[in-house]
């Protein structure tokens, strides 16, 4: 795994995670892909300040799709509608008249 060197927020010197751990959101974005974020804790070694924090974080898809911390893109709304009408699924059709003549 390439983990990402991180900034130290008290001196600004590169850190490298000392131990990682890995959280899996509970709940799939707008796109259905699941979010990994690797999360670590650092000490500098230049000032010796110690935190935890975000080393990368991972999206994978319904198709087996990955993507590795890329910028976050807004759709416009022809892409919501389009991608919308890929997972239409089977229309279902009631009459109402119907279902109440069964219930007299």
């Amino acid at each position: 795994m390439v983990l990402d060197l991180v900034r130290c927020p008290s001196c600004g010197a590169d850190v490298k995670p000392e131990t990682t751990w890995q959280v899996v959101s509970p709940l799939p974005d707008a796109e259905g892909r699941i979010t990994i974020t690797v999360m670590g804790t650092f000490t500098c070694p230049s000032c010796g300040h110690k935190w935890k924090g975000k080393v990368s974080s991972i999206k994978v898809g319904p198709e087996g799709e990955v993507s590795f911390g890329e910028e976050r893109k807004k759709r416009t709304s022809k892409e919501k509608k389009s991608k919308g009408s890929e997972y239409t699924g089977k229309v279902i059709e009631l009459d109402i008249s119907e279902i109440l003549s069964e219930e007299e």
